[in-house]
């Protein structure tokens, strides 16, 4: 009996690569409000789970911005169908009542998705673009730029993380 796309991907393909990041990770977040120059650098913590048979994974994070306290959630999947990694975000500082939905695609040591944001005081949306880079098993960063109307791109946010062996 063949294997389905699916297990195959749990095996060998993006499924995998986004299970080998389950577990509890500490690290630094930098922040940049605008080009260039950095506005925070603070501690953070992540918890990765697999959820829904391996589907999809949960990054949940807690930090603080400029001495505040804030949390997000990712959920990270591959739509195998049509060959794309997709995300949904939420946070208590930068998407406010937001949800954040993106879709990329797989690069060779993990993923970049884009999405975009706007609203009655920015009418003309941004794009945001997030890349979740894997160094090795026990390191990944996770990086997003804001990018203009223009296509001008400034890098908004870097979380390097190392896993915690508990």
């Amino acid at each position: 009996m063949s294997k389905s796309k699916f297990e195959i991907s749990k095996e060998s393909g993006p499924h995998l690569k986004l299970a080998n990041l389950v577990g509890s990770w500490d690290g630094s977040t930098r922040t940049w409000f605008e080009k260039d120059i950095l506005a925070d650098e603070s501690p953070m913590r992540g918890r990765i789970t697999s959820i829904m048979g391996g589907r999809f994974i949960r990054y949940e994070y807690t930090g603080t911005i400029e001495g505040k306290p804030f949390e997000g959630l990712m959920t990270w999947g591959y739509d195998l169908s049509n060959d794309k990694c997709q995300c949904a975000w939420i946070d208590s500082f930068h998407m406010g009542t937001g949800i954040l939905a993106s879709e990329g695609r797989e690069t060779g040591n993990g993923f970049s998705v884009l999405g975009s944001y706007g609203g009655p005081e920015i009418p003309i949306p941004w794009g945001w673009r997030t890349e979740l880079e894997i160094i090795n098993s026990d390191q990944f960063i996770i990086r997003a730029f804001n990018i203009s109307p223009e296509g001008e791109e400034a890098k908004a946010t870097e979380t390097i993380y190392h896993r915690i062996n508990i």
